[in-house]
């Protein structure tokens, strides 16, 4: 009975959407207030009602309901409570409806904390995030529905997929459809003034936290994924420019350059073209994603289906949506001209290149992503586009990125002389220099990446505390500590935020510099060293576990003879899906881990072991954490959460009617 609830309330709030495509839009083009006024109450209704729908499907999986067809495939009642749960989005059928919740949440939220907006513009945006809302109901309930019945249920489930019973992956998906699709919002903003022939400063203003709110929880679901695959597939690596990888990082590095350049629309009313086709192509990149994960047109770890047809569905909607956006951007282009006029030497400037290089970073991503399938498609060749094809390409614009933040944070607005911003961050400069030179000097016959990594590092935490403090202004310590404390949440967001991508790149080329590898077979009783570390494998046992039985290795971890603790490698194999999976075990520490992974018996007893040292390996999560701490501090900043202080008293912009 549920089970039905679910699904007619998920059709409900596919007609629900209907209505709050069209009758708002129509009110806002006649200026009909009754019409407009439509919009709010139908959108929480749609979020209402397929929020219902979730927690029906949720509640078949948890009391493995295997009437369900979706629930025999993707659970067994041996499986622990929380990924009964997390299995509703291990699948593709589930993993959309989840994808069209939290669209509607977002919906919601437009119409719940959209009051200080204009009543067309609200009624508009809402109109344009229900169309979205159409399209991925239709996808769903015709060709991924996701409460399909059987006529005699088995007795048991065939199980979730292994690799994503863990808690890092169970959080992954909603934290990563957060910001896919919360960059929708930007989209919706962007056809909204497109069609109002309205971007100003307030607009600016408005649609900077929804895409603040989308870039802060991709970058957490980036970073939790990167942690699953670091510590579950048992490779080591924490990134391997995987296409689904790749699908999620295109929209944040977009989404990044979005936020950027929306201050300058706020600011300065400049780049409200180049703003506008931001929010276009991020949600784009957002569907192409979407695309890629559920078409197999290209394999990964990470892909949901491999249906063709499903994949020619989310084609179309991003041909209907992103194709007709651009085509309205073409058409409203007189809408977008600039007010403001800046200097080759200003904030505005260096954001401008801010943008050229996150844009043309994305667009390196993405041919390299793509380009497998182009060659197999135009060429007949078969391609393999791999991490030395992306580190070579990639990260010069991420170095010539970093190098600028720090400059950029500290230039005035239209006009700026570079030398006064220049000579402040002398000491950031001559630390970032001193450390990288020590580093340098005391490695030997070693790649040149971790002493950059740690200038560059460096260079962007001094220069992020050197922003802070120069706006103390002058005076007493005392005085400039209580000034430091009052300073706006924004710009303590910023600086911890750019502090973060500095911490970030330093963890990952310090990782990439001085990683240690050992491949060996080792034997019980038998101690064995890599690096500073000596560890010895004292005996390998069977252990049950809920559903899955584990050959687990007791490994003690010695440095300079003293034990530090006794590391437990599994290789797990389950019960239903009889599909093993690697569990690395891993010594965390603040500036390495040791890693080891167990591997197969060999005939003369010895097992076969990996073991890596990776120095500063948590660093790379730290630096994330703290992006998007700075990201949430920015936007508790009241200045951006009430878009009421940018409103204008005369509109700017060129009038739709």
């Amino acid at each position: 009975m549920v089970t039905e609830l679910g699904h007619f309330a998920l059709i409900l709030a596919a007609l629900v959407a209907v209505v709050q495509a069209i009758v708002p839009l129509i009110g806002a083009h006649k200026r009909w207030p009754g019409w407009m006024a439509v919009a709010e109450p139908a959108a929480g209704l749609q979020f209402i009602l397929t929020a219902f729908s979730f927690g029906a499907l949720t509640y078949a999986f948890m009391v493995s309901d295997f009437s369900v067809q979706l629930v025999i495939q993707n659970s067994h009642s041996l499986k622990p409570m929380i990924y009964k749960i997390s299995g509703t989005w291990g699948n593709h059928e589930g993993s959309m409806l989840l994808w069209v919740l939290i669209l509607t949440l977002f919906g919601a939220c437009a119409a719940w904390f959209g009051g200080n907006l204009p009543p067309t513009l609200r009624a508009r945006v809402l109109s344009v995030q229900a169309a979205i809302a159409v399209a991925f109901f239709g996808f769903i309930l015709f060709t991924s529905n996701p409460f399909l019945r059987v006529g005699l249920p088995p007795f048991d489930g065939q199980g979730l997929n292994p690799l994503l019973q863990d808690i890092g992956l169970a959080l992954h998906p909603p934290f990563l459809y957060l910001g896919y699709v919360g960059l929708s919002m930007a989209f919706s903003f962007a056809v909204a003034a497109l069609i109002e022939g309205r971007v100003d400063a307030a607009w600016g203003r408005w649609v900077r936290p929804w895409t603040l709110a989308a870039w802060i929880f991709l970058t957490i679901g980036i970073a939790l994924g990167s942690w699953w695959a670091y510590y579950e597939l048992g490779w080591g690596g924490f990134w391997f420019w995987d296409p689904v990888e790749n699908a999620s990082f295109m929209p944040w590095l977009l989404a990044a350059a979005l936020l950027h350049s929306a201050i300058v629309v706020e600011k300065r009313e400049s780049l409200k073209s180049w703003t506008i086709l931001l929010a276009i192509l991020a949600f784009g990149f957002s569907l192409i994603g979407t695309f890629i994960v559920r078409s197999g047109v290209i394999t990964s770890v990470h892909a949901f289906a491999n249906d063709p047809e499903r994949g020619v569905f989310i084609l179309a909607i991003l041909a209907v949506f992103v194709g007709g956006a651009l085509t309205l951007y073409a058409a409203r282009a007189a809408a977008m001209e600039a007010k403001g006029v800046f200097s080759m030497v200003s904030r505005e400037s260096v954001l401008v290149l801010n943008n050229i290089l996150l844009a043309v970073a994305c667009f390196v991503v993405f041919v390299g992503t793509i380009w497998p399938l182009v060659s197999e498609m135009f060429f007949t060749r078969k391609l393999s586009v791999g991490p030395p094809f992306f580190n070579m390409a990639f990260t010069p614009f991420m170095v010539a990125l970093g190098l600028i933040l720090p400059i950029g944070a500290m230039l005035p607005w239209k006009r700026a002389k570079l030398g006064r911003v220049v000579r402040s961050l002398v000491p950031a400069a001559v630390l970032a220099v001193a450390l990288g030179g020590l580093v340098w000097a005391m490695q030997t016959e070693k790649t040149l990446l971790g002493p950059i990594g740690l200038l560059l590092g460096t260079w962007l935490v001094a220069g992020a505390a050197t922003d802070l403090i120069s706006r103390t202004g002058r005076g007493d310590f005392g005085g400039r500590m209580a000034r430091l404390m009052r300073l706006p949440r924004a710009d303590w967001g910023k600086a911890v935020a750019h502090a973060g991508f500095g911490i970030t790149i330093f963890g990952i080329a310090g990782l990439m510099a001085w990683e240690e590898e050992d491949i060996r077979v080792a034997y019980i009783g038998q101690p064995f060293t890599v690096g500073e570390y000596e560890l010895v494998l004292d005996g390998v046992r069977e252990v049950r576990g809920p559903n899955y039985m584990s050959t687990m290795g007791d490994v003690r971890l010695f440095k300079d003879g003293t034990f530090i603790t006794t590391l437990n490698p599994e290789k797990r194999d389950f019960f239903v899906s009889t599909m093993p999976t690697t569990e690395a075990a891993i010594d965390y520490r603040l500036f390495r881990d040791v890693y080891v992974v167990v591997g197969e018996p060999q005939a003369d007893g010895g097992w076969t072991m990996r073991t890596y040292i990776k120095p500063f390996t948590n660093w790379i999560w730290i630096g994330c954490a703290l992006m998007s701490l700075g990201g949430l501090l920015s936007l508790s900043d009241r200045r951006y959460r009430v878009a009421a202080g940018a409103r204008k008293s005369t509109p700017k912009g060129v009038p739709a009617e």
